[in-house]
């Protein structure tokens, strides 16, 4: 198993040989992996302006506005990106307008539970897409992009567990013990 920052030190390495890379077009995949991911990353943007309109809890309104800074954040550099790369943008589902929460009706709204686990979720599908764009990247460029944004998600990740803990909405999975194992 290789240490992580040997794993660290061989990829800076690899960027650091390659910075007079030849700029070849992107392949199909890489463009798909970035399509897809602009469009997955604007419906985490409205599933958290739908979360901004419900929650009264200053603690998971300041999570979502970091959420939807990272977010909004990635999909801007992705977009340009994209545009400079002359890959057409996908459409996207517009802005949610700004609501009072308490005019959202009881069975509508989301608990302030469900939209720090459904952050979650989005946080996994996030670190999903980014390392499969970084494993089918061939040009270091959006290889290093897909990194970025991994690690990005790393971090906040690991501040909204923190959260969700501490307010006990973490969810666990049931106990594994083997059998024959003392319980």
């Amino acid at each position: 198993m290789t240490n992580p920052f040997e794993a660290v030190l061989t990829t800076l390495k690899t960027v650091i040989d390659n910075t007079n890379e030849p700029k070849t077009p992107l392949h199909v995949i890489e463009v798909g992996d970035c399509w897809l991911y602009v469009t997955t990353v604007e419906e985490f943007i409205r599933y958290e302006e739908v979360g901004l309109n419900t929650t009264t809890d200053d603690e998971v309104r300041e999570m979502l506005i970091d959420a939807t800074r990272l977010c909004e954040s990635q999909v801007k550099r992705l977009s340009q990106f994209m545009r400079d790369e002359g890959i057409p943008l996908p459409d996207v589902t517009s802005a949610k307008p700004k609501s009072e929460s308490k005019d959202v009706p009881l069975g509508v709204k989301l608990t302030d539970d469900e939209i720090v686990n459904g952050i979650m979720a989005k946080i996994v599908m996030g670190l999903s897409l980014c390392a499969k764009g970084q494993a089918d990247a061939i040009r270091i460029d959006i290889g290093n992009m897909w990194l970025e944004f991994y690690l990005e998600w790393t971090t906040y990740g690991a501040t909204l567990k923190n959260l969700a803990r501490k307010r006990g909405w973490i969810k666990v999975p049931p106990y594994y013990y083997p059998p024959g194992s003392p319980v």
